[in-house]
């Protein structure tokens, strides 16, 4: 499998398209504002799922490592699912408070932790890359 730039495009135009959704979203309804956040919910657990899945698929392909990421990152995306419905089924002015602290808490977390993957992502590519470059000079090389 060869990698390119263009696995980095999809990244920009994924975090493009949802900076505009989320600019939209601070002057939108309630109402609008709670269906782009269940659909924003169901996409990302398909996508989720559709990640296990790969991983799973690819076991001898991928390390240990991926997916013990794979495997903490779906319990923490559990964990955080069961405490926002919990929070909205408790909702008071003060509980509504302490909720909107913590998605705000929680919105910052997963960004930095989107920029870390980023920088990760963007390594692995580079490192890709010089591997299959090694593989070509090895190959002049013994010829």
């Amino acid at each position: 499998m060869s990698v390119s730039a263009d696995n980095f495009d999809k990244l920009s135009t994924k975090i493009d398209e949802a900076k505009r959704s989320i600019r939209a979203a601070v002057s939108e309804s309630e109402a609008e504002v709670k269906t782009k956040v269940e659909e924003a919910r169901k996409h990302s657990d398909d996508l989720a799922a559709d990640l296990g899945a790969k991983a799973r698929a690819s076991a001898g392909e991928s390390s240990d490592h991926w997916q013990q990421i794979q495997s903490d990152w779906e319990r923490h995306r559990r964990d955080v699912r069961r405490r926002i419905d919990q929070a909205q089924a408790n909702l008071d002015l003060d509980s509504a408070e302490r909720r909107a602290e913590w998605a705000e808490a929680d919105a910052r977390d997963a960004v930095d932790f989107a920029g870390n993957a980023i920088d990760e992502a963007y390594y692995a590519l580079l490192d890709a890359i010089l591997a299959r470059k090694d593989v070509e000079v090895l190959t002049k090389t013994k010829v």
